[in-house]
């Protein structure tokens, strides 16, 4: 029980330091106390700029009325010990009584909306424009079968103001769509996998969903211009991986997918990231997967996170698990080999879901589709209350 008391960084009790630090940078910190707040607990709210308390449902305390008779044998009601008539009334503990939960909250949304306004950060917005292609149509557009093609750019078209979108290299590095648009009146720039097999003018077949060179190399340009121009960026994940074989190793398949991964590390626009279909192993790193510090980073419920594909990482393992079983001297046939196949795949399988990321906190949510252009205004809203004080400096690039 002790190892799981206040579990933070540097042991127990950093979100008070927290607390008080959030203040020393001029951040605003309301709490409204609509429970028992205990202990430890009791800090957070009071350390905060003003508190609310919820008359005769809630109260605030560093002991209970039962470790303060055990403490000192004083016999004493939580209401009388630490409830809002005490605290705000007596003690002077707390700043508000509210009646209810709700007159709680009414009294935030009042004290919010007195606040005065701040330095912005600038970024551009204009008179939001809906999709005038159909948003609910995208529940139409990705294929159950996750290893099956569809066209990215028509989930873009029905996510961006006015379905404008004006594409950036749009003939180069054709497994990446990048450009410029709107949603709901924000500039933004877009990065987001082709899910359909393309071309190169040099007559290379590109698979959907896979990062080669050129879409490297083009993206992390993309990237640095959009840092240059102070416009936020989306991310849109329905990525595979980098390309592998000969081929892309005398490319500089590895050199290209490392200058695209140091661009957006060291981006300091807001970032904000939804895996929409697969998104495995380097790609998740090159597309802004969580490590990489996304603003938001949101899941559709078609998403899939893994090291790798659920078929590909099924074979690999099998191939260990038939090398330690030949080691002991055992011989596998067909049917045992099945097994081990169907069993290593279905716990494989559990693991890639978004419901499972999602309970880990390798994401902040699963979305509806149809809530992702309200997600990411709300989050460059958000976002443009803090400016970019720092440097872009993305530092040696492998060219």
């Amino acid at each position: 029980m002790q190892d799981e008391i206040f579990p933070d960084k540097e042991h127990f009790g950093r979100i008070f330091r927290n607390n008080a630090k959030m203040s020393s940078m001029g951040i605003n910190q309301i709490s409204a106390i609509m429970g028992s707040c205990v202990a430890g607990g009791a800090y957070l709210p009071i350390m905060s700029d003003e508190s609310i308390i919820v008359n005769k449902t809630a109260s605030i305390f560093l002991a209970g009325s039962y470790l303060v008779k055990a403490a000192i044998g004083e016999n004493i009601d939580n209401e009388l010990l630490g409830g809002a008539t005490t605290h705000c009334e007596i003690s002077g503990v707390t700043d508000y009584k509210a009646k209810n939960d709700k007159d709680a909250l009414d009294k935030i949304k009042s004290l919010v909306d007195k606040i005065g306004d701040y330095e912005k950060a600038g970024f551009n917005r204009i008179e939001s424009i809906p999709p005038q292609k159909k948003e609910k149509e995208i529940y139409g557009i990705i294929p159950n079968d996750r290893s099956k093609a569809y066209n990215m750019k028509e989930i873009i078209y029905r996510l961006v103001d006015n379905s404008e979108f004006e594409e950036y290299k749009e003939s180069y590095g054709k497994s990446i769509i990048c450009g410029y648009s709107r949603i709901d009146g924000w500039s933004v720039g877009i990065v987001a996998n082709q899910r359909e097999m393309v071309k190169s003018k040099k007559g290379e077949v590109q698979f959907g969903g896979v990062i080669y060179s050129d879409s490297a190399d083009k993206s992390a340009r993309f990237i640095a211009n959009c840092n240059q121009k102070k416009i936020p960026i989306v991310f849109l994940q329905d990525v595979t991986g980098f390309m592998v074989g000969s081929k892309s190793e005398h490319k500089g398949i590895i050199k290209d997918g490392a200058k695209m991964v140091n661009v957006m590390s060291n981006s300091v626009v807001p970032k904000f990231t939804f895996i929409i279909g697969n998104s495995y192993g380097a790609g998740n790193y090159a597309m802004c997967g969580k490590a990489y510090d996304p603003r938001l980073i949101f899941a559709w419920p078609t998403a899939k996170l893994a090291v790798m594909g659920g078929e590909q990482a099924a074979k690999v393992l099998l191939q260990i698990e038939k090398t330690k079983l030949k080691l002991k001297g055992e011989k596998i046939d067909i049917k045992k080999e099945q097994s081990i196949l169907k069993n290593i795949k279905e716990k494989y399988n559990k693991q890639t879901s978004p419901y499972y990321a999602a309970s880990r906190l390798w994401i902040d949510n699963i979305i509806d589709p149809l809530e992702t252009r309200k997600i990411i205004s709300t989050g460059i809203e958000a976002a443009n209350h803090s400016p970019i004080k720092e440097k872009y400096n993305p530092g040696v690039i492998q060219t």
